[in-house]
C-alpha cells in the first residue's frame, strides 16, 4: 500500500520542498502524511468544488499547486475548504514555488513543451526565468496561435513588439516581473500568466513580444504531465485531474 509520505518523497526529488520561497507554504498542509492512499485528485487550487469532486472519487489525497493555507488562519468557518478537507479526512499536499522552479518536471517545463520550445533551460538572469527556442524563426501571430492550440486556451493577449521570434523567456503565473531578466537574456518573446502595465511597457520598449495567457492557463498545463508521472511511479494508485476547476474566464 502506498502512503502519502511516499508520494511526498517522490515529488521532493524533482521539486524539493525546501526550495520553495520563504513566503510560500508548501507540503502536507492538511491531514496525515502517513495515511495510505489509493486515489488521488490533482488540481491547481483546492476549492470546495474540488473537495466535493474528491469525495465523489473517494480520493484520500488532493495534490494542488496553490496552497490551501497561505495566510495565517485566524478563524475557521464551516464553509472554509480547510475545514471541509479536515472534517472529511482528505489530506492536502501543496507544491507551489518549488514546482515552479523545477527544471525536470515543473510548471515552466510543461509550459515550454506545450509551446513547442526546444533547448529548455534555466536562465542565469533573474530569479525564476526559463528559456527555450522555437524550431524556426516565426512571427508573433504564428506563435500566439501555437500557444492557443498547444494550451487549448480560450484566448490570450499578445503584443507584436518583435515579429521574428526565436529565443523565448518563460515565467508562469504572476511572473511578469521577469521581463527585465528576459531582456538581459536577449529574448525575442516572453510568456507569462500575468503582467503589470509598466512591465508591459518595458517589454514594448525592449522589442520583446509578450504573450499573456492568464494565471490559470499558464499553470494548469502542469497537471496532466504530473498525473502521468505519478501514475508511472505509483501504478497501484489511481490519479485524476480535476474536471470541475477552471477560472471561469470568458473571451468575446
Amino acid at each position: 500500500m502506498t502512503t502519502i509520505a511516499e508520494i511526498y518523497k517522490y515529488i521532493d526529488i524533482f521539486a524539493p520542498f525546501e526550495s520553495a520561497e520563504e513566503w510560500d507554504n508548501v507540503g502536507v498542509l492538511v491531514g496525515d502524511i502517513n495515511k495510505n492512499v489509493t486515489r488521488v485528485l490533482l488540481a491547481l487550487d483546492i476549492t470546495n468544488e474540488v473537495l466535493d469532486e474528491a469525495m465523489r472519487l473517494s480520493a484520500q489525497l488532493v495534490i494542488s499547486h496553490h496552497p490551501i493555507i497561505f495566510q495565517p488562519i485566524k478563524r475557521l468557518p464551516a464553509e472554509s475548504p480547510v475545514y471541509k478537507a479536515a472534517s472529511h479526512g482528505i489530506t492536502c499536499l501543496c507544491a507551489h514555488t518549488n514546482l515552479d522552479k523545477s527544471r525536470e518536471h515543473g510548471v515552466n517545463t510543461a509550459l515550454a513543451a506545450a509551446a513547442g520550445l526546444l533547448n529548455f533551460r534555466q536562465s542565469d538572469e533573474g530569479h525564476i526565468l526559463f528559456l527555450g527556442d522555437t524550431d524556426k524563426t516565426i512571427t508573433a501571430a504564428e506563435f500566439a496561435l501555437r500557444l492557443k492550440i498547444g494550451l487549448s486556451a480560450g484566448g490570450l493577449v499578445y503584443t507584436n513588439s518583435c515579429n521574428e521570434i526565436h529565443r523565448v523567456g518563460l515565467c508562469s503565473g504572476g511572473g511578469g516581473s521577469e521581463i527585465y531578466a528576459a531582456a538581459k537574456a536577449g529574448c525575442d518573446a516572453f510568456i507569462t500568466g500575468e503582467i503589470k502595465h509598466h512591465e508591459l511597457m518595458f517589454a514594448n520598449e525592449s522589442k520583446i513580444s509578450t504573450f499573456v495567457l492568464g494565471h490559470f492557463t499558464s499553470e494548469n498545463v502542469v497537471l496532466e504531465p504530473l498525473k502521468v508521472l505519478l501514475k508511472d511511479e505509483f501504478p497501484e494508485v489511481e490519479f485524476f485531474k480535476s474536471a470541475v476547476l477552471n477560472d471561469q474566464t470568458k473571451y468575446m
